[in-house]
């Protein structure tokens, strides 16, 4: 069984003695003479010690006080965890609303376009260019009898807002390839054309929008127009349905001048309250309760924050007054990882959660008023919120030993893991650096520097492997040939070295981890000095009213502990 750190002992004439165990295993101790009443006072700080960072069910025994954080961690998860699922059902169908419009608008608008094209839809001739902004055009001015939805134009005033037909291109230049010449102003000019959705769209020509598209020095053509709609889907959970403007933007992208005009369509939601709005068999008053529930929230996380900052705090407190105890009474100066056992991690970590879970259910307060849509940073919010509460109860699992061996594993693996992963990183960037700029010409999966991180690291995970070696192209025989040694060499050192290694690192920790459970773990001179406590919970002894005293000092007084932390 390893040695304690350092212990305190009485010899046979009621000296007391602080026994330092060094690295050598080698004993020394300093004297110190002390009378009854500073012994008492040592009990009483040792005693006040060992409450301090006893577990909520012991300190219930030793004071009878009820473990109210804990239950109130148990009540946040409760609550947290149903606004999460509540918040999540909702988004999950104002995203399926917002994906199936913009597949709705890519049929509608998109001349011949099928799912299985969406990544290479394209035209390769002039008069398909001008065919398929015609499409456009002549789909948008006839939408109102077409399409199968409750879409409309946006109106303001008596005016519906316009089309936009514009197209970017260089100033100025001329091309001669056969030259091998160009001469081109690099300045983009712009030109537009409105339409507005009142005259019936005539019959298609080669160009029937007498918009004359310079191809020479064309950069990109830009078709935007907005359309508005309601989705009805939230009156079958007696939801008020949400309003929805659509700013649609079809791209016709020429920057390459390779003979290829990609196209695409995009648009971008805005959601709002609609201003009139008569429903039978729904109303307000379910928003409402949800509101009052997304208070309550707030409350019992504000509660939970302020018990753990000033269990934080107590424990701040707590540890000058030892770090001064040690000082004045043993000339002896407190290692910094005695200092942080004071300082509760999962405080902290309760603490950020609480701040990110409040401000994201302020978000969605202000979601269900409609005052704003930002549902994307209301989901990271509530969503890593929510993560770091489930996470936090580990701590209360963490006072049973069966459950606990996890919680150790990590703790005691973490700094290794972290060195560990840096230097496995450097040879990580390495690959990442030499693949994109060797092989990103012939294979997609190397094209762009996150593309080729993304790749690696499924490479890794063993994800794909046959089709990364499969899709290379081999119109450069030395380039193949490269990456078939880049390829090989990556997978033999990351997934039978680096992965082994990782996992051996983890593994030989948690075995460390069960012998010392098993032989009994080393003590720091704090735990060796709470050791010398004898009083079990249920002795009594554990008085709400402690003596305490002053460092430096010979007088002492009574007052009220405030370290109850639980």
């Amino acid at each position: 069984m390893p040695f304690p750190a350092g212990v305190i002992d009485m010899d046979d004439s009621g000296e007391a003695y602080l026994c330092i165990n060094d690295p050598n295993g080698n004993w020394s101790g300093s004297h110190a003479v002390l009378d009854p009443l500073e012994e008492e006072e040592e009990e009483e700080f040792r005693r006040k010690l060992k409450y301090f960072f006893m577990n909520p069910c012991d300190k219930y025994t030793a004071r009878g006080r009820k473990p109210w954080k804990l239950i109130l961690q148990i009540l946040k998860i409760a609550v947290v965890t149903i606004q999460l699922v509540s918040f999540g059902l909702s988004n999950q169908m104002v995203v399926q609303f917002k994906e199936e419009n913009l597949m709705t608008f890519r049929h509608l608008f998109l001349k011949n376009f099928s799912r299985s094209s969406a990544n290479t839809y394209a035209v390769y001739t002039k008069h398909n260019v001008y065919t398929h902004i015609a499409y456009v055009v002549e789909q948008f001015l006839t939408l109102p009898s077409i399409t199968l939805g409750n879409h409309e134009y946006e109106k303001k005033g008596e005016v519906y807002t316009p089309l936009s037909v514009c197209q970017q291109f260089y100033h100025n230049g001329s091309l001669s390839p056969a030259n091998e010449s160009f001469h081109i102003d690099a300045h983009v000019d712009e030109e537009c054309l409105l339409i507005y959705p009142l005259h019936p769209f005539s019959t298609i020509t080669a160009n029937p929008l007498n918009f004359t598209l310079h191809f020479e020095r064309l950069l990109a053509v830009t078709v935007k127009f907005t359309l508005k709609s309601i989705n009805l889907e939230t009156v079958q959970y007696h939801e008020l349905p949400d309003c929805y403007l659509f700013n649609i933007m079809i791209t016709f992208d020429n920057k390459p001048h390779s003979g290829r005009i990609g196209i695409d369509l995009d648009s971008d939601v805005q959601i709002y309250e609609c201003r009139d709005w008569t429903v039978t068999g729904a109303s307000q008053r379910d928003m409402y309760i949800m509101v009052l529930f997304d208070i309550m929230v707030i409350l019992i996380l504000l509660l939970s924050l302020l018990l753990c900052m000033r269990s934080v705090k107590a424990g701040v407190l707590l540890q000058f007054e030892y770090t001064a105890f040690f000082s004045s009474r043993y000339s002896k100066r407190v290692s910094f990882s005695d200092r942080m056992e004071f300082i509760n991690g999962w405080f902290i970590l309760i603490i950020v959660s609480d701040v990110l879970t409040i401000t994201g259910s302020l978000l969605k307060i202000i979601i269900q008023l409609q005052a704003m849509a930002s549902y994307d940073l209301c989901s990271i919010l509530l969503g890593t919120g929510t993560m770091f509460v489930w996470i936090g109860a580990l701590r209360y699992m963490g006072y049973l030993k069966k459950y606990n061996i996890l919680i150790i594993t990590l703790r005691a693996a973490f700094p290794n893991v972290i060195r560990f992963s840096c230097c496995a990183a450097m040879i990580f960037l390495g690959y990442c650096f030499c693949g994109w700029i060797v092989l990103g010409p012939y294979h997609t999966k190397f094209r762009t520097l996150n593309v080729v991180f993304e790749s690696l690291f499924s490479l890794i995970n063993g994800d794909d492997m046959f089709a990364t070696f499969k899709n290379m192209q081999q119109k450069s025989y030395v380039v193949w040939l490269f990456s078939r040694l880049y390829l090989y060499t990556f997978v033999s050192l990351f997934i039978y070295m680096v992965l082994s290694l990782f996992i051996t690192l983890i593994t030989d920790t948690y075995d460390t981890m069960k012998h010392q459970r098993s032989d009994g773990e080393p003590v720091s001179d704090l735990q060796a000095f709470i050791m010398q406590c004898k009083d079990p919970p249920e002795s009594g002894r554990f008085s709400v009213n402690e003596t305490r005293f002053l460092m430096g000092c010979c007088s002492h007084r009574t007052c009220r502990s405030d370290d109850d932390t639980d």
